[in-house]
């Protein structure tokens, strides 16, 4: 086995390989803008360092969202165009679920990531593999009250609420771990399509106004 993961779905574009046992290298990059630049160039040093070349891969992961749309479709776009020229499968796993396997806790907690328009992409936990319903969109004075919070939203809107080390972004070693973990256990993984929980900003312009009677 040799896990090919990355997520494009926060402002962190990472990237990671996994051989089934263990991260073998991992690159992060924090840029909200740059997702299309970044993430080939970190693939590229992911499999440098672990001595791999590409036709090696087994399986590609990609973040699946929820996110931004720019954002999150380079990632998924890059899996299957990886997957269709090695002709490997291309998984999606919740990019949530990323963050809530690596704050490693075991009671109940929420993941939290920024959504823009002062709302936050959230999910419940029932431990850092278990999730307990579909993601959602909400204002950050509406999450639920009681679990401690992880993830970078949880940071930005409610830092009293963090859990102890809890990571703020779906970095791709805990994405491929997550992943390699799945697939060593004969668990199904989705297809690499993206969770959209709201529409893209960007429209299609409409008829040009007339200018005359």
């Amino acid at each position: 086995m040799l896990v090919l993961a990355f997520d494009t779905a926060t402002p962190a574009v990472t990237a990671a390989l996994h051989d089934g046992e263990r991260v073998l290298a991992e690159s992060t990059t924090v840029d909200a803008r740059r997702h299309g630049e970044l993430l080939i160039p970190a693939v590229e040093i992911v499999l440098r360092e672990a001595g791999v070349v590409l036709r090696e891969v087994t399986a590609v992961v990609a973040g699946s969202g929820p996110g931004p749309y720019t954002g999150l479709r380079v990632g998924l776009m890059t899996a299957q165009a990886l997957a269709s020229t090695l002709g490997v499968p291309a998984y999606g796993i919740c990019t949530l679920d990323a963050v809530a396997y690596a704050s490693g806790l075991s009671e109940p907690f929420l993941a939290v990531t920024d959504a823009r328009r002062k709302e936050v992409f959230w999910a419940s936990y029932a431990d850092a593999r278990t999730r307990l319903g579909d993601p959602s969109v909400d204002r950050p004075q509406d999450l639920p009250t009681e679990p401690p919070l992880v993830g970078a939203g949880a940071r930005l809107y409610a830092p009293d609420r963090l859990a102890e080390n809890a990571p703020d972004y779906p970095f791709a070693g805990a994405l491929a771990a997550l992943a390699a973990e799945r697939l060593a256990a004969g668990d199904e993984l989705g297809p690499a399509r993206p969770i959209y929980l709201r529409r893209p900003d960007a429209k299609v312009p409409g008829a040009p106004k007339k200018v005359t009677a």
